[in-house]
């Protein structure tokens, strides 16, 4: 895949089996047995960041895991994320910054969807004070293919294109990006980082919808947090 290659939304079929996050949701309780094997944390801040027109609800499952293996987990507290771009970024960097002084020590970022854009941007600008950033199907290399994309229209321009170049390139951080080829809102190709040292691509076969509570991502995130700095 070249770097200025447009990657094609998710197709009609993906989109209509989106409807199985709320299975997925359910088998949190039968799983609990296995998630509370997943290593324990050091108790590091983790601030955890809704995808596009989600709130805090949406990573409440998430965020009471990781309290349970013993992070301080917290939601981003800006109400839904409708987009928002320098608005949005200058008060997550309060947020952020407000955190870093509570805890006084590097935070570890995890963004859905949208939320991972907003995740590695955070990086991009507080490197020496974060940890590490998980993204969970987070389009950063290409924008437009999402399913959203195709309902209101991609656009394409000269501006657009600095942008995706921008978001491409992964932060100065150790970075995961977890990625589902089934995912029926977000093109799974569009969630792959680019290589290097400290990035990583892992694949998990969830809906999009219900990636941030399935039990098989929450074991693999608990395993990243507990990793060395």
């Amino acid at each position: 895949m070249t770097p200025d290659e447009r990657i094609t939304p998710p197709s009609p079929f993906l989109l209509a089996l989106e409807g199985r996050a709320w299975l997925e949701f359910a088998a949190l309780l039968p799983a609990w047995p296995f998630l509370n094997r997943a290593p324990r944390g050091d108790g590091h801040p983790v601030l955890v960041l809704p995808g596009w027109m989600a709130t805090d609800a949406s990573t409440r499952a998430l965020r009471w895991f990781l309290r349970a293996r013993g992070y301080w987990a917290h939601g981003w507290r800006l109400g839904r994320n409708i987009g928002g771009g320098r608005t949005t970024m200058e008060a997550l960097g309060e947020r952020f910054r407000e955190l870093r002084e509570r805890h006084q020590q590097p935070l570890s970022i995890i963004g859905w969807s949208l939320g991972g854009i907003y995740a590695r941007e955070l990086a991009r600008r507080f490197a020496p004070e974060v940890r590490r950033v998980i993204t969970l199907a987070s389009p950063f290399r290409d924008l437009d293919a999402t399913a959203v994309a195709r309902l209101f229209g991609g656009r394409s321009d000269v501006r657009r294109d600095e942008l995706h170049r921008r978001l491409r390139t992964p932060p100065p951080v150790p970075c995961t990006s977890f990625y589902s080829r089934s995912d029926g809102i977000v093109a799974w190709r569009s969630c792959l980082d680019e290589e290097a040292p400290h990035v990583e691509n892992v694949e998990v076969r969830t809906s999009h919808c219900g990636m941030g509570h399935h039990p098989s991502v929450l074991l693999a995130i608990a395993d990243r947090l507990a990793r060395p700095v």
